[in-house]
């Protein structure tokens, strides 16, 4: 059985010890899946392990690797799904009671696109239920339980994508496919001490993905390292004639040969209000990062986001949308079987927003991205905390824990932003803390850009939990 030296490498690593014939896919993924079932479980972060599709894919994977036939830097390496992704023939059970049973017919069309770029799918993963469409107040709100850290298992690991997030800080899979509709990539990622990447809407395809807010939900990669995550993104971006929304502009990996520079490159940083919501020793992370990007050239200027009410703007959007594509569970009376004791109620409650308010919101929105467009005319990227606290206990009331700041991450999904989060250091307890990284639309290359200078100055990303197993 391979190592977890191996298990927790790069998807770059993989794919260069594949092609040396240091092991088979076969092997790599057996090992995979041999951790997800001795590990999964104990976070929380799994729902179905894939291993029958999974050995007959990887098998595929060799035999075309070995013909001389690479699809890409994918082939032959495992990753996991988040479980609102429709995989035919799997159940995807879209983290809810409701829909334990549901079993596509068909895949969606970023499984489609992975599989044709030669990775291995071993695992659907935990998720939030209804990706917290319902609204949710403590971490329990899962078909499979509350998502636990792989740095602490009796903290959370971050929602919805929490299997995702997981799942990679626990060398599970060598990658995984989460969504963000507001923070469900950003906060996982940050929690669990990996890498995400939120794309810019439209970005992905979302055809056979659940649909929260169809105006906001984005798919997107979690991995070790940013450079996996623009491997992953050009695998799965470009014009998809199934979904109106994706956009004709499919993204282009860098090379390994380009190094990215940060002289002379102009950044703006939030500074956010830790005294009052968050914790020291993240806002001391978070100002060693500062630093790390001054040392690489980089010209740092604070910013401040225009004065706009982000949260309930994204709120009421969010929550009306999801009303309507829930309609049928909450017309069936199917709510009661959600676990979160405000999703039982939460659904009902957004119903009764009014088109007015839901309109205006909707005009705001429109200002709001306007304003963006206009801050990015000063900085190429913003920088700002992930979160402002590290992972909270698993019995904590959300709602109490996350009671302010970070707008900037409401304000990037509103307007459709890219956003990019990588582990920045530690904070209180040795829990991961995460810099976020949010450029113009269409623009995740600048954003990796310096996400890649980042981490290559650094090694928290190398960092690992103390999981045993």
């Amino acid at each position: 059985m391979l190592s977890a030296d191996v298990l927790y490498s790069t998807v770059r690593e993989l794919g260069r010890d594949l092609r040396a014939k240091k092991f088979t896919s076969v092997q790599l993924t057996a090992a995979y899946l041999d951790r997800l079932s001795r590990l999964g479980p104990q976070l929380n972060a799994v729902v179905t392990v894939t291993s029958d599709l999974a050995l007959e894919q990887a098998r595929q994977a060799d035999q075309e690797l070995a013909a001389g036939h690479p699809c890409g830097p994918l082939h032959g390496i495992p990753y996991g799904a988040k479980d609102l992704l429709a995989t035919k023939g799997i159940k995807t059970t879209w983290g809810c009671r409701a829909y334990a049973q549901q079993v596509p017919g068909d895949d969606a069309t970023i499984i489609k696109r992975l599989r044709e770029a030669g990775a291995v799918l071993v695992a659907k993963l935990a998720m939030v239920e209804l990706a917290g469409g319902a609204g949710y107040r403590y971490a329990s709100a899962s078909l499979t339980g509350p998502g636990l850290n792989p740095w602490n298992t009796g903290r959370w690991a971050g929602g919805s994508s929490s299997g995702s997030g997981a799942a990679v800080a626990a060398g599970l899979v060598g990658f995984a496919i989460g969504s963000d509709t507001w923070g469900s990539i950003v906060t996982p990622a940050g929690l669990c001490g990996v890498s995400g990447l939120r794309p810019t809407y439209g970005r992905a395809s979302r055809h056979g993905a659940m649909a929260l807010s169809w105006s906001m939900d984005k798919l997107g990669p979690l991995a070790r390292s940013v450079e996996d995550c623009a491997l992953v993104l050009a695998a799965i971006s470009g014009l998809d004639p199934a979904d109106p929304t994706s956009a004709g502009e499919p993204f282009v990996a860098p090379t390994r040969a380009s190094k990215p520079s940060l002289r002379g490159r102009e950044i703006g940083f939030i500074r956010e209000d830790f005294a009052q919501f968050g914790e020291p020793e993240v806002e001391q992370a978070y100002n060693q990062a500062l630093d790390t990007l001054r040392s690489l050239g980089a010209k740092l200027e604070q910013v401040k986001l225009p004065e706009f009410p982000y949260d309930a703007v994204a709120g009421t959007i969010v929550a009306a949308e999801a009303a309507a594509a829930f309609e049928e569970l909450i017309r069936a009376g199917h709510t009661e079987e959600i676990v979160d004791p405000e999703g039982r109620v939460g659904l009902y409650a957004a119903r009764l927003i009014s088109a007015a308010d839901y309109l205006k919101c909707l005009r705001i929105r429109a200002l709001i991205q306007n304003a963006l467009a206009n801050l990015f005319g000063q900085s190429e990227v913003l920088v700002a905390p992930s979160l402002l606290i590290v992972a909270p206990p698993i019995e904590a009331n959300l709602d109490e824990v996350f009671k302010g700041g970070g707008e900037i991450e409401a304000a990037g999904n509103l307007a459709g932003l890219p956003a990019l989060s990588v582990p920045c250091g530690f904070g209180r307890d040795h829990l991961p803390a995460g810099l976020q990284i949010v450029g113009k639309a269409f623009d995740e290359k600048t954003v990796l850009e310096v996400g890649r200078a980042f981490q290559a100055a650094t090694s928290w990303h190398r960092e690992r939990p103390p999981l045993k197993g």
